[in-house]
């Protein structure tokens, strides 16, 4: 029997997929018979015969998912480097067009064909110069054919001529060449491209430049101002008695001297600082190598501000200056006219030393003295101070506009009021109902405008609208797609008149009830900040309406969804009671 299980083991079959023969009825019958061995089948051994592949399948299977994953592997590694080419490539264009705008070949050509041009027409004057000259020398020799001089008088006054003429030609030659007439060449000058950093530089290159001029500025205002008690006395005790000894000019020529000496001792090296005011240092930004769009965008914005503020104020001065020659205001004209015919006078009459006396004396007391007073005593100024008020009182052309505006309004609004408060209400008109008609008085009636009842007014807070401009995107024609117009909000509605007046058509008339949803919106996504539009939705509407283009968008939004919230309010309570 032992014999008989070892030959089981030696032939491989497994021990489970025979029975044990120890318990076999039948292992003492053949125990003498022959050598081979009882094999039973089991369940799991008829499940394996019926299924081909066997214990196989699974690893398979299990290969296969390796393999698919070793490809995905592959595939997000590929993406990946792909990536990064992508990147090393729009890195690369970056530079390339950095490289580009630094060298700029384009201009480099033209400057080297212009000078291409200059030098082919300076080689062709050179050779008419030349050619001329032959001509001439051609023609002062006399033919051969004549006689010989028989005199050596005339010999030598012949030889004699052409050298007093070329010591005349070397002496003065230059000078006489300075002298001729030629065409003046007009240059015409390249224009740069617009640079966000090219800007920024010039406007620090501006203010670099301005810091002189703004340092004396700011030196003589701290002098009127007292801002040292010494050194103010002592500029106001050294300027009086120059003007009384009559050395003015002598010191203020000296004072540019010093100031010219000093400024050769800073550019040798020395260091020297005086100022009345205590200069402060600004905090110096390095400039950015990369920025993003928003960035650059940002940056323009900025400086596109400032310049705006710098030639605004320019224009300020400048056209307050016109508008005070030109007699645009006659009662403060008439001022600067009747002190020049003083002047005039004055200079006429009195000797020149009596009236610089008089001009310096009246200077230093108004510089040193009467500013100091009237800077701490603005009210004082404000009544006393001739030149400030002048100064102030000169309407800038912005200011005239307004004007001319305001009064052609007012006129209109006197002959509209006249006609018709002869059929008017009665006398108990409250304040509301006044200014109901003053609006209709300047924008007509309103309810006839929208088609509403007479009751619907605009709120106090948007009586005179709101500027906007009104993207319908449901439409498609460039007419209908932007409307300009004005956007006011009543107890129910919510109105939109259009700019284009004659059409009613193009007004737009929203009740509050029907809005779905009311929500800030910002139309260019590009811009930074968070917009200045409203997204309006309705039922009638497949695309919100935006109302955009709105300075005052946040007041405008608050406005709009607080009565939309008490409409909505008001009728869910009536539709509970």
């Amino acid at each position: 029997m032992l014999r008989r299980l070892d030959k089981i083991r030696f032939r491989g079959h497994k021990r489970d997929d025979f029975l044990d023969l120890a318990e076999s009825p039948n292992a003492s019958d053949n125990e003498c018979g022959d050598d081979v061995p009882l094999r039973v089948p089991r369940a799991r051994d008829s499940e394996e015969l019926r299924d081909p592949a066997g214990p196989g399948t699974l690893i398979m299977a299990a290969g296969v998912q390796d393999f698919n994953r070793t490809e995905s592997d592959r595939l997000n590694e590929i993406k990946g480097h792909l990536e990064i080419a992508l990147l090393e490539k729009h890195f690369l264009q970056e530079e390339l067009r950095k490289l580009r705008e630094e060298t700029n070949s384009e201009m480099l050509r033209q400057e080297l064909d212009r000078e291409r041009q200059r030098r082919i027409e300076l080689e062709q004057k050179v050779q008419e110069v030349l050619k001329a000259r032959t001509e001439e020398q051609a023609a002062q020799q006399p033919p051969r054919s004549q006689a010989p001089v028989a005199n050596g008088a005339d010999r030598r006054g012949q030889g004699l001529c052409p050298r007093v003429q070329k010591w005349f030609y070397e002496k003065f030659g230059e000078y006489v060449e300075d002298f001729r007439f030629q065409p003046e060449e007009s240059a015409v000058e390249t224009e740069e491209p617009l640079s966000a950093r090219r800007l920024t530089e010039n406007m620090r290159r501006l203010k670099r430049g301005a810091k002189p001029v703004t340092s004396f500025v700011k030196n003589l205002s701290a002098l009127s101002d007292w801002h040292s008690v010494y050194t103010s006395a002592i500029a106001f005790t050294v300027y009086m008695n120059a003007v009384w000894h009559g050395w003015a000019i002598p010191m203020f020529l000296f004072l540019a001297i010093l100031r010219l000496s000093l400024n050769y001792l800073i550019a040798r090296g020395w260091r020297i600082q005086w100022s009345i005011v205590p200069e402060v240092s600004e905090v110096v930004e390095p400039p950015k190598e990369d920025l993003t769009v928003s960035e650059k965008f940002q940056l323009v914005l900025d400086v596109a501000q400032k310049a705006q503020n710098l030639f605004g104020k320019m224009a300020d001065i400048l056209e307050k200056i016109k508008n005070l020659f030109m007699w645009v205001q006659p009662e403060i004209t008439q001022k600067l006219y009747v002190a020049l015919w003083a002047a005039f006078l004055a200079s006429c009459f009195f000797p020149y030393r009596l009236v610089g006396l008089a001009v310096g004396l009246y200077a230093g007391i108004k510089f040193f003295l009467i500013d100091f007073v009237f800077k701490r005593c603005p009210r004082l100024r404000a009544k006393y101070d001739t030149p400030y008020i002048i100064w102030k009182s000169l309407p800038t052309d912005p200011q005239l506009k307004e004007r001319s505006s305001a009064a052609a309004v007012s006129r209109r609004l006197q002959t509209t009021s006249a006609r018709s408060y002869v059929a008017s209400a009665p006398a108990g008109l409250g304040r509301d109902e006044d200014a109901g008609r003053l609006h209709s008085t300047k924008k007509g009636n309103f309810h006839e405008i929208f088609n509403l009842t007479e009751n619907e007014r605009p709120l106090a807070v948007c009586e005179n609208g709101w500027r906007c401009c009104l993207i319908n995107r449901d439409r498609k024609m460039p007419t209908d797609y932007i409307r300009n117009g004005v956007l006011y909000v009543t107890e129910n509605y919510l109105c939109f008149e259009s700019s284009k007046s004659g059409s009613s058509k193009r007004n737009k008339v929203i009740r509050l009830v029907d809005i779905t949803d009311i929500q800030k919106y910002k139309v260019l996504s590009v811009l930074p900040g968070s917009g200045m539009g409203i997204a309006v939705t309705t039922p009638s509407t497949q695309k919100p309406l935006v109302f955009g283009a709105m300075v005052h968008r946040d007041e405008a939004f608050e406005t709009i969804f607080s009565q939309y919230l008490k409409i909505t309010a008001g009728a869910a309570s009536g539709s509970d009671s």
